[in-house]
């Protein structure tokens, strides 16, 4: 009997489209412990880099600091994120949401797949608490576009409303059908940011575990302060790294999630 053999660009297609992300959100203190006690983004760079991770979302993440780099002798020459990024992440994006006499941080987004295009959002509402929507547009084998938002959102619950206002017209200006992952630190420990995303985006850890995951402080976790959102994809595994080393590289700790598109 004769077989119909698929066409090439068939099997091609099945053997690379991409159908799980390791997604990392990390807030990294621009480099610091808790309380600014120790530089240390060369420890974070290697437990960043254990994880593998395909997607990496940060915040608090410095461009530039002129005196830091004269204070610090392990301060990096090139900006934190693209220090982070090394050589496993080719691709990487950056967002400078606060800017300062001596430097600036934001947010970055570092990937494994191309970046084809990306954008940062102001969304500061009003005072010195500048914050941003890091927007990138992914080429992920197999997907017309994947989209990635990393998030810092502000300190006071009126800022937070208005900036997840401001989200949602960002999620609503994206194709349908195209995977949505929205990560980062939104600062929501009332959840009440939760309740309004959550009509529209799915939550990693509050889909898995009914709640989204205790990631602040670091070495006691108490405050769900960090989130991963998806839309067009589903978590199949979610992870707060809260242990030995994570709870002395930040202040808050990392949260780690398998997705699936």
């Amino acid at each position: 009997m004769n077989k119909t053999l698929p066409k090439p660009e068939c099997i091609i297609d099945r053997i690379t489209t991409v159908h799980r992300l390791n997604v990392l959100t990390i807030n990294v203190h621009k480099g610091f412990t808790a309380l600014n006690r120790r530089f240390i983004l060369p420890e974070l760079r290697e437990a960043v880099r254990a994880t593998d991770a395909d997607l990496v979302f940060l915040q608090e993440v410095h461009g530039s600091h002129e005196q830091h780099a004269l204070r610090h002798p392990t301060w990096p020459d090139t900006p934190q994120y693209e220090f982070l990024a090394d050589s496993m992440w080719p691709q990487f994006a950056y967002g400078r949401n606060a800017v300062y006499p001596h430097g600036d941080h934001g947010n970055a987004l570092l990937s494994k797949f191309p970046i084809a295009d990306h954008r940062n959002l102001d969304v500061t509402i009003e005072g010195n608490e500048e914050r941003g929507l890091l927007h990138c547009r992914l080429n992920v084998p197999g997907h017309d576009e994947v989209h990635a938002v990393c998030v810092h959102l502000g300190l006071r619950e009126t800022h937070r409303q208005d900036q997840v206002r401001l989200l949602l017209e960002l999620l609503d200006s994206l194709p349908a059908n195209a995977p949505v992952i929205v990560a980062g630190d939104f600062n929501d420990w009332r959840l009440k940011a939760d309740a309004v995303l959550t009509r529209h985006l799915v939550e990693a850890f509050g889909e898995r575990f009914g709640a989204p995951a205790r990631s602040f402080p670091a070495r006691l976790p108490l405050l769900r302060l960090d989130r991963i959102y998806l839309r067009n994809a589903k978590a199949s595994k979610a992870q707060v790294l809260s242990k030995y080393p994570w709870s002395h590289l930040s202040d808050h700790a990392p949260l780690a999630a398998e997705i699936n598109l």
